[in-house]
C-alpha cells in the first residue's frame, strides 16, 4: 500500500519516516514539496498518489506568532486538514493527523480524556480544533493523535534550547506552573506504527486519541533533568543546578496563552494497543545523549 507523509521535514515526520517505511511504499511530501496554503495542490497529490494512507506531520507550531497570523495558522492547521480529509473520504484512505493539549483551557489538575469538551485560548489551538473538527465532519477514517510538548534530537526545541543556554549563561529562570508530559517524536512516530498495525487488525477504532509520555513534570523540572542528565554525561555547563530558578507563568507574559494543565490521559490508546507509555525519562535521556554524541562527533 502507499503512505502519503505530509510534513516529512519536520520533528515527528522525521521520525515517522523511520517507522512508516516497513508499513508500504512511503511517499514523503516536504514544506519544499507542495504548499499547504494551496488547497489545489493538496488536492492534486493526493489525487496522483492514491495513497491508502495519509499521514499529517505538518503544522503551523508558532503558538506565540499565530496571535499575529491568524489566517495563515488557520491556513495550515484547519483548511489544509480539511482538504486531506475531504480527499481521504472521497478515496476511502485511512487519515493519521497530529493535535494538541493547546485544544484544552488548561484549568484543573487532573488528565484530559479525549472526550472532554475542548476550550482552547490561543488562536494556535483553535486553529488546531477546528482541524479536528474538519476531520470528524469529513465521514473519512481517521485517527487523530493528540501530544504534548513535543521535541527530539533533531529541530527546533526546548531540550535544544536549554542544552544551549545551560552552556551559555550561569542562571536560568523557568516556568514551573505548567505541568504536562515531554514527548520525543521517536515515541509518537513509534506509537503511530503501532497504531496503523491496530487500525488494520481492528483492535483500534476510527477516533480521537492522547499520546503522551508517561509521567509527568513542569518546564522547570524538564529543563532541570535535561541539564542534570547532560552534565552525568560529560557536557561542560556553565550553569549549575541552583541556578535553575523556578518562576511562575506570570513572570514570562507571551502573546498566546499556555496551558497550565497540559494533563492527558493515555488509556484509551494504552487499552487498545496494549502497551504503556514510558515515563517521560526515558526518551528525554536518550535525545540527550543523542544531541551531545552529535556535538561530538563535529569535532
Amino acid at each position: 500500500m502507499t503512505i502519503l507523509l505530509f510534513g516529512g521535514n519536520g520533528q515527528v515526520g522525521t521520525e515517522l519516516q523511520r517507522t512508516l517505511l516497513p508499513h508500504g511504499d512511503l511517499v514523503v511530501l516536504r514544506r519544499s514539496d507542495v504548499d499547504l496554503t494551496n488547497n489545489a495542490a493538496i488536492k492534486s497529490a493526493i489525487k496522483e498518489l492514491n495513497p491508502a494512507v495519509i499521514v499529517n506531520a505538518a503544522a503551523y507550531t508558532a503558538v506565540d506568532k499565530a496571535e499575529s497570523e491568524p489566517d495563515l495558522a488557520a491556513s495550515v492547521n484547519s483548511d489544509a486538514v480539511a482538504t486531506m480529509a475531504e480527499s481521504a473520504g472521497d478515496s476511502g484512505a485511512l487519515l493519521i493527523h497530529y493535535s494538541t493539549d493547546y485544544v484544552f483551557s488548561g484549568e484543573g489538575s487532573g488528565p484530559y480524556k479525549p472526550e472532554d469538551a475542548a476550550n482552547p485560548k490561543s488562536v494556535y489551538g483553535l486553529t488546531k480544533l477546528k482541524g479536528e473538527q474538519a476531520i470528524q465532519a469529513s465521514g473519512c477514517n481517521y485517527l487523530i493523535f493528540r501530544t504534548s510538548w513535543v521535541y527530539s534530537s533533531h529541530g527546533n526545541n526546548f531540550v535544544k534550547t536549554m542544552l544551549r543556554l545551560g552552556k551559555e549563561k550561569d542562571q536560568l529562570r523557568v516556568v514551573a506552573d505548567q505541568t504536562g508530559a515531554p514527548t520525543s517524536a521517536e515515541q509518537i512516530a513509534d506509537v503511530t506504527s503501532l497504531a496503523l498495525c491496530g487500525y488494520r487488525t481492528g483492535s483500534l477504532k476510527d477516533g480521537i486519541y492522547h499520546l503522551t509520555a508517561g509521567g509527568e513534570t513542569t518546564w522547570h523540572g524538564f529543563a532541570f533533568h535535561v541539564l542534570g542528565t547532560a552534565r552525568k554525561l560529560g557536557l561542560c555547563l556553565q550553569i549549575s543546578p541552583e541556578n535553575i530558578v523556578p518562576i511562575p507563568t506570570s513572570e514570562f507574559p507571551t502573546p498566546a496563552s499556555r496551558p497550565a494543565n497540559s494533563r492527558m490521559s493515555n488509556t484509551a490508546l494504552e487499552s487498545a494497543l496494549q502497551i504503556r507509555m514510558p515515563d517521560w525519562r526515558l526518551h528525554a535521556d536518550r535525545v540527550v545523549q543523542q544531541l551531545i554524541e552529535k556535538q561530538i562527533d563535529k569535532r
